[in-house]
């Protein structure tokens, strides 16, 4: 009889805590936004990530990406079997960790396809031609429902938001990372755009099938197009109870305070 395969590690956080980082000449922050956060993700998995407001979640997404905003005042962060806790967030980036904003920004004069030019460049360590670039980008908007002029346009600049999201999305399949946050990515959505946004993260997934996700959110809407494998509810910069789709469905029926 064969033995079941051990499942492969992908990522995990040990025990984080951060806190906003101090401006220059200002007195640093007491209070810890994430107090003792522990997860791991490992290959091929998708991990939902719920709370209230408040209760820490676009502080770890900003903390995973190392945003000089933020501060880990003691924890570890690993990826791969590396501990990533001091890493840049350029390096990061670069061994393949992709993090989409709950508000992308807008970059005035730099095109969509001259942005995913670079950062593929960056990440994969090669000058793809802008024609063999916009041939890939061509199928993905296709597939996300976008016009095939979107690839000019300036990055993010007069999107509506559902084109935001969906350029997140299309930046996630051309990068090909390892490991994607997803920072509330149905945030202002409606629900056709959400059906389409979730239909491309399942696409990349079939074409990269050991791709991690953590896919932070507030709607269980978005959990029900993409079934993840595990839910964490998240309070007060802990996750507090983990589970299965079921988890879901009894937040969705008594909120947050039988979880406090």
């Amino acid at each position: 009889m064969t033995e079941p395969t051990q499942p492969t590690e992908l990522f995990r956080i040990d025990d984080l805590h951060a806190r906003p980082a101090a401006a220059e000449g200002e007195p640093e922050a007491t209070t810890d936004i994430l107090r003792g956060l522990s997860l791991q993700v490992n290959e091929g998995e998708v991990h939902a990530i719920m709370g209230p407001n408040g209760s820490g979640k676009s502080t770890l997404a900003s903390t995973l990406l190392a945003s000089p905003e933020y501060e880990v005042t003691s924890g570890r962060i690993v990826f791969k079997g590396d501990d990533i806790t001091d890493w840049p967030t350029d390096v990061r980036a670069k061994q393949g960790i992709f993090l989409a904003f709950q508000y992308p920004q807008e970059i005035p004069g730099v095109s969509v396809i001259q942005f995913l030019r670079q950062a593929l460049s960056a990440r994969k360590g090669i000058d793809l031609s802008v024609l063999e670039l916009r041939l890939s980008a061509m199928e993905w908007m296709k597939r996300l429902g976008m016009d095939s002029s979107f690839v000019d346009r300036y990055l993010n600049e007069g999107f509506s938001g559902g084109e935001k999201k969906r350029n997140e999305i299309m930046q996630m399949a051309i990068l090909e990372p390892e490991l994607a946050v997803l920072d509330e990515t149905d945030s202002g959505l409606d629900i056709d755009a959400l059906r389409i946004v979730a239909k491309g993260i399942r696409e990349i997934r079939a074409d990269r099938p050991k791709m991690g996700v953590v896919l932070i959110t507030h709607y269980q809407r978005l959990l029900d197009e993409l079934q993840p494998d595990v839910v964490h509810i998240m309070v007060a910069g802990r996750i507090v109870a983990s589970g299965g789709m079921e988890l879901a469905a009894t937040l969705e029926k008594e909120g947050y305070e039988s979880f406090r």
